[in-house]
């Protein structure tokens, strides 16, 4: 950790926390089910987004998943955004009608977020390609889960994107399960990195859960884009938490093993990292519980900013839609 600065480390710490944190009270309040968006929650993945987006700038592109809560907030969307969007009011991002599987923040560089699988590939391909025309030295950064790789514009993505040595880092986040089918039922062991040498890119396996080796991967990879060298592919593995999607955990559903999630949960990232922080003597304890009450102030607000916020009003329903104003009558 000597060759990164307390703001660094700093930072990366508070993003995670500020995932996890925000996550939870989604979990807290879900059950009221005033928020009737499902939600497919990040809790667990933390680090992934935080090591990733902290090498990127405002304006670079980033394309997510139905799990995307923790990538537009470590790019820094506000709370009371997102929070507004998924209790489906008008002061969301989306002005209540996308809800949480299709987050936007244009200004900070998230395009839209696609609860297709593998939607975001060619999509990050495609602003990569465009930065590559207007020479802005843009990064586009599209995460996935493992499923993705199932499917065949995961191998169009990399192909065309080596192809063109594009400006893209493709971040496979895999925490083992699609919906909930396990990867070693559908793949060998670090198969979803190997297919980055099998189209000339490199295809890095790394441990998803330390921040610090994301970080320094990602820093790499982006680095590389940026310079003109071409994609990256980014296996991270991790864990999610909670189910597939909403606040239980899959297992009770019979759907994997209790014992499997106790022990990913003993590898949070979070932990880890704090553990390693005040190790080090970066941060204290009372450092970091100043830090976490900040931030539970911040979802706090957000959560009532959420609930005193307007609905969408009925004539908004069409706005901001590609639609005909008329529609031919049938002959």
């Amino acid at each position: 950790m000597e060759d990164l600065s307390k703001n660094t480390l700093t930072g990366l710490y508070t993003t995670m926390l500020r995932i996890r944190l925000f996550e939870e009270k989604v979990v807290e309040v879900y059950g009221a089910q005033e928020m009737r968006t499902p939600v497919h929650l990040y809790i667990g993945q933390e680090a992934i987004a935080a090591g990733v987006i902290s090498n990127l700038d405002k304006k670079d592109y980033v394309f997510s998943n139905h799990r995307s809560h923790g990538h537009c907030i470590a790019k820094g969307t506000p709370f009371k955004s997102i929070m507004a969007e998924l209790y489906g009011r008008k002061t969301g991002c989306c002005g209540g009608k996308g809800g949480s599987m299709h987050l936007v923040d244009v200004e900070r560089g998230i395009l839209g977020t696609s609860a297709i699988v593998g939607g975001g590939l060619p999509m990050a391909v495609g602003t990569a390609l465009a930065s590559q025309m207007r020479e802005d030295g843009l990064v586009s950064v599209t995460f996935f889960g493992d499923g993705a790789a199932d499917e065949g514009v995961f191998h169009e993505s990399l192909n065309f994107a080596s192809l063109k040595r594009l400006p893209v880092v493709f971040v496979c986040e895999n925490n083992f399960y699609a919906t909930n089918s396990p990867l070693d039922a559908r793949h060998s062991t670090c198969r979803i990195a190997g297919s980055g040498p099998a189209y000339d890119l490199p295809g890095l396996c790394i441990d998803g859960n330390d921040v610090l080796e994301v970080y320094k991967i990602a820093k790499n990879a982006v680095f590389r884009a940026r310079t003109g060298d071409g994609p990256t592919l980014i296996e991270a593995k991790t864990y999610r938490w909670k189910g597939h999607v909403g606040p239980e955990a899959d297992f009770e559903k019979g759907a994997r093993p209790e014992k499997e999630l106790r022990e990913w949960m003993e590898k949070c990232p979070i932990k880890r990292f704090a553990e390693k922080l005040k190790q080090e003597k970066v941060m204290t304890t009372e450092e970091m519980n100043a830090i976490a009450d900040r931030i539970k102030g911040e979802v706090e607000e957000a959560l009532e900013f959420a609930l005193g916020s307007p609905w969408p009003e009925t004539e908004e329903l069409l706005k901001d839609l590609y639609y005909t104003e008329s529609i031919p009558e049938e002959k």
